[in-house]
């Protein structure tokens, strides 16, 4: 290739890492792709080259918060309810650290599958290794799932739950305590 012929693809001054930064700044909740543009000063139209929709750029940062939150090592048999426990305390910071991801999660839309795949995939397999049923496995993964994000959403909203709301370290003492989901009367 010579020097006058031109480079075909993506402007190298931008990188998926750096738009994903750029998103984690801001706030999710009212974040437009302009937004971004301005705080990574690189026009509206290179953006788009790169992320095509505000959807994308929330997928992307969502990718980004899952792998931020996923413990190691796996869960076992022994540590499952430890390893969901670390795995509340990492939504906790890592959601609340991003303006507007919490209450951006907490609302109803189109999850990312993957990265949220990922994070159920997990969660399940931990309520499996507390000897319940696959079904009772799914359910425990919507309650807790449906309570940590709900109850996080609510806070990063400022909800007010009055004197009374209950602590976050209350709260998943006695989600946890409560799961794995079983049939009501066995």
């Amino acid at each position: 290739m010579d020097a006058k012929t031109p480079r075909l693809g993506r402007p190298a001054r931008l990188s998926r890492e750096q738009i994903v930064e750029a998103a984690l700044g801001c706030d999710l909740r009212t974040v437009t792709m302009r937004d971004i543009a301005e705080r990574l000063g690189v026009s509206h139209s290179a953006l788009y080259r790169w992320v095509g929709t505000r959807d994308e750029l929330l997928d992307l940062v969502s990718e980004v918060v899952v792998e931020r939150i996923l413990p190691t090592p796996e869960p076992t048999a022994d540590t499952w309810r430890r390893w969901l426990s670390d795995l509340a305390w990492r939504m906790h910071d890592q959601f609340l650290a991003v303006p507007g991801y919490a209450a951006h999660v907490a609302m109803p839309h189109r999850h990312n599958p993957h990265a949220f795949g990922r994070l159920r995939d997990r969660v399940v397999s931990a309520f499996q290794l507390a000897g319940v049923s696959d079904d009772m496995a799914e359910q425990s993964w919507q309650i807790f799932g449906l309570g940590v994000v709900q109850w996080l959403g609510s806070q990063q909203l400022g909800h007010d739950m009055g004197p009374n709301a209950p602590r976050f370290d209350l709260f998943l003492d006695v989600l946890l305590r409560g799961l794995p989901a079983r049939e009501p009367g066995t």
